[in-house]
Formats: C-alpha cells, sequence, structure tokens
C-alpha cells in the first residue's frame, strides 16, 4: 500500500471525527457554564469574606487603641506600651483585603484605611519622642482620636460597598453571562460554519465518487474494459471499491484474451460468473441504495454497504486463485447476502450453518453465491410473504456437500425435469447453474458437481459435491 493509500481517511474516521468536534463543542459549552456558576461562587465568597473580616476588625480597633494609648499618656499602671502590633496588624489586614477587592469604591475605601494605619504609626511614635505629659495629651486628642476615626469610617465605607455589592450582584452577572454567552455564540458559530462545511466536503467526498464509478459500471456493462484510473476518493472504502472494479475489469479483459487464445472451456465458465458479479443492475440498484442512505443520514448503514460491496469484489477476485477456502467464500456470499438484505429486508432473510472444521476446505470460488442469486430471484421474489434462504454444509465420507435452499415459490415437476437434463448437458439455465455445475465436474470428475429438486409452492433444494481437500492438498492435485 503506497503512502497516498495510507494517508486516505476511512469514512468511519471521518465520522468519528465529526463525533469529536460535537463532543468539544458540547465540553466547552459545559466548561462555559460551569466557569460561570464558579465565578459566582468565587466572587461571593470573597465578598463575604471581605465583609467578614472588616466587621471583626471595625468592631475593636478603635476602642482598643483608643484606651491602650490613653494609658501609655497618662502612664497607668495598666499600660503595656505603644499598640505598634495592633497597628501593624491593622495594616497587613488592609493589604490583604486590598489584594481581593476588585470595586472601584471598595478599593479607595480599603486604600484610605491603609494610608491612615501607617499615618497612625507615625503619630504613635510621635508621641513616644514626646516628653511632656500635656503635649502627649494633646497629640493623642489631635491624632490619634481623630485617626482611629477616620479608621473606623473608611472601614464602615468598605463594609458598606462591599455588602452592597453582596447583597445585589444581579447586575454585573448579568453583564458576565452576556459577555460569556456573546463569546460562547461566536465559538459555536465558528464551530458550526467549519462543521457544515467539513460534512459538505464529506457528503461530496462520498456522493460524488460513487456517481463516477457508476459511470464507469456502466461502460464495462457495455464491454469496456480497456484500463481506466481509479476514481480518486478522500474516503479509503469508495477508493477501494473503485480499484476492485478496475482490477475486476482488467482481469476480465485478460481472461478474455486469453480465452480467445486457448479456447480454455473451464476459463470461460469462470469469466461467466465473474460478469456476473458485476452485473449491472446489482451494482445500479447497491449504488442507489448507497445513495439513497448518504442522503438519508443513515451513515453508518452506507459504511457498512460500502465495506460489504468491498468485501464482495474482493473476495470476486481473490487474487487470481480459481480454488479458494470455504471460510471466504461463505465471507463472499454473505456479503451479498447483506446487500440484498438491505434492499429486500422486507421479504428475506437468511441463515448460513457452515461448521468452522469445513472452513479451510478448497471450494472453487463463486460457486456458492450463483446458487443463492438463483433462490432469491427465482424462489424468494416469486413467493407471496417472507422467505428464507438457508446455507449449510457438512462432510461425508471423504466429501463436502453444500446445500442452498429456500421456501421459496418452487418449481413444477415439468420444469424441474428441464432444468434438470440442462444441468447435465451443460446446457445455460438459471442463474450460473449450470456454470458451477461446469465448472465442478471438470476441476473434480464426473462424480462431483449439483443436482436440484424442487416442490411447487414448498421450496427449492440445489445441492452441490465436492472433494473434501484443503487448498494445498488441490494444488499437489
Amino acid at each position: 500500500m503506497n503512502k497516498a493509500k495510507k494517508e486516505t481517511a476511512t469514512i468511519a474516521r471521518q465520522m468519528r471525527r465529526i463525533t469529536a468536534v460535537f463532543c468539544v463543542l458540547a465540553v466547552l459549552l459545559l466548561a462555559a457554564v460551569l466557569g460561570m456558576l464558579l465565578a459566582y461562587s468565587n466572587n461571593n465568597s470573597r465578598l463575604l469574606h471581605n465583609v467578614t473580616t472588616a466587621s471583626e476588625f471595625n468592631q475593636a480597633f478603635k476602642e482598643n487603641i483608643d484606651q491602650k494609648m490613653y494609658y501609655y499618656v497618662i502612664e497607668s499602671q495598666y499600660s503595656e506600651g505603644l499598640p505598634l502590633d495592633e497597628v501593624k496588624s491593622a495594616q497587613t489586614l488592609a493589604r490583604d483585603l486590598l489584594s481581593t477587592t476588585t470595586q472601584k469604591d471598595s478599593r479607595l475605601a480599603i486604600t484610605s484605611v491603609l494610608d491612615l494605619c501607617e499615618n497612625l504609626e507615625t503619630k504613635l511614635y510621635e508621641i513616644e519622642a514626646t516628653p511632656g505629659y500635656d503635649e502627649r495629651q494633646s497629640q493623642l486628642e489631635n491624632n490619634v482620636y481623630v485617626l482611629t476615626s477616620l479608621i473606623e469610617e473608611y472601614m464602615y465605607t468598605y463594609l458598606y460597598y462591599e455588602a452592597a455589592y453582596l447583597n445585589d450582584p444581579q447586575a454585573q452577572i448579568y453583564k458576565d453571562i452576556i459577555a460569556e454567552t456573546i463569546v460562547i455564540a461566536l465559538i459555536c458559530a465558528v464551530l458550526l460554519i467549519v462543521l457544515t462545511r467539513y460534512i459538505t466536503k464529506l457528503s461530496n467526498s462520498i456522493t460524488q465518487p460513487v456517481a463516477l464509478l457508476c459511470e464507469r459500471v456502466e461502460e464495462i456493462s457495455k464491454g469496456d474494459l480497456r484500463a481506466h484510473e481509479p476514481v480518486q476518493s478522500d474516503e479509503n472504502e469508495i477508493s477501494i471499491l473503485s480499484e476492485g472494479v478496475e482490477q475486476m475489469a482488467a482481469r476480465l479483459n485478460v481472461q478474455i484474451t486469453e480465452n480467445n487464445k486457448k479456447q480454455d472451456i473451464l476459463r470461460r465458465t469462470e469469466l461467466a460468473l465473474l460478469q456476473s458479479q458485476i452485473n449491472p443492475h446489482f451494482l445500479y440498484n447497491t449504488m442507489d441504495t448507497i445513495t439513497w442512505l448518504i442522503e438519508a443520514e443513515k451513515t453508518q448503514a452506507a459504511i457498512e454497504m460500502v465495506s460489504d460491496l468491498s468485501t464482495f469484489f474482493r473476495l470476486s477476485l481473490s487474487k487470481g486463485e480459481d480454488i479458494i477456502t470455504l471460510e471466504d467464500e461463505t465471507r463472499h456470499v454473505s456479503s451479498y447476502l447483506q446487500i440484498q438484505k438491505v434492499r429486500y429486508k422486507d421479504i428475506m432473510g437468511y441463515t448460513i450453518n457452515i461448521p468452522a472444521e469445513l472452513s479451510g476446505a478448497a471450494v472453487p470460488k463463486l460457486t456458492l453465491q450463483p446458487l443463492v442469486e438463483n433462490a432469491l430471484y427465482h424462489g424468494i421474489k416469486m413467493k407471496r410473504g417472507l422467505g428464507h434462504i438457508y446455507i449449510m454444509g457438512w462432510a461425508e465420507g471423504g466429501d463436502i456437500l453444500l446445500r442452498v435452499t429456500d421456501d421459496g415459490a418452487g418449481i413444477s415437476p415439468e420444469r424441474l425435469l428441464q432444468l434438470q437434463t440442462a444441468i447435465q448437458n451443460g446446457q445455460r439455465v438459471g442463474f450460473g447453474l449450470s456454470t458451477v455445475h461446469e465448472r465442478i465436474r471438470l476441476m473434480f470428475g464426473e462424480k462431483y458437481g449439483l443436482s436440484i429438486g424442487s416442490k411447487l409452492g414448498v421450496g427449492t433444494t440445489v445441492t452441490v459435491r465436492i472433494p473434501n481437500k484443503t487448498k494445498g492438498e488441490e494444488r499437489q492435485a
């Protein structure tokens, strides 16, 4: 696989990216809402802390300082010296409040408190340096008492503004919500535009290549098997499907050339079966169904159908091998039935029951699918109501028996006799029945091939007998 192919994104990966974008958008919206709630909670907690701290400070500061300075000035026995520690503590508290305050008026008030505390500290030192009682008393009344009153007043002012903002925060919250809503709306708009363009690009990268692939299939159905460049697509499944169609067309062209040169009966029968795999009606209907699923936004169902169609073509080619394992043959017919079940879900069901121990057995490729197709179009579709196709396999002696049974319309005795005679004589009847029978007999001998049984109104059973060998044993034979 080349580098370009490795870099091609699958449809599933593209859808995971879209899902991731939606998840990111949801996370961003949730984060924005949580952020708003957290900011509101933090703001209220901060305001409550500031109000509580300021209230406790204001209740005792003035009375405490005034009393201690009075004792100091009159040299009372209760004097503890200058209350410098209390003033410094007040300065520290004011600085802390200033660092957590955001409102302009509150900051002006607490800044004034801090300045007044620093001035008060200076005045305390001046009183300490003043020798006379009268002079000290004058400074106490004119400086200390005035400053403590102002500190108390400005602290009350601070409390007023903070409490007011705490009691009526709705206006600011409303502004914050509007601002954050605008930001979120812009982010959502940008993401929506990007997401819309991405989805449009993804849709075009699927529908346009599918349309080109349909045109190419129509050309193939008209006999144009010349080499063409595969349809270019950003989606890996479409690229694989297109490459599979081109490889199949190229292989058909080679097989036609070899058939003209060698007149090999076995190759001619295989070619007929391969051509049936690109039945234009089957491909048209499948492509139309994929397109419908995409337009109906059933992207996962479209991905699965493209994957089934890719598996169907890949196993049809099987790297040019005539013999494949029974496991691959079962996968091939299963992919075909899955595609058809989407189209005929109201009338068709199916069951595959082949033991795992037979999965490595060798079987001519394109053995089961023509039988299943015959059961669908000649049995199930002709029946009124729901029908079922059963695919079974088992070992019997040294052979393997594969059986395809439907409970469809069945075949009349006269028509059944015609079919049995035609199959034995190698005449072309049904949907590849004689071709399958002829190939098996050419590969394994007259003992092997298919048999058909049917009852009108009950259903039809086609049984294939092949030798029980592995691929290695078949090559050696």
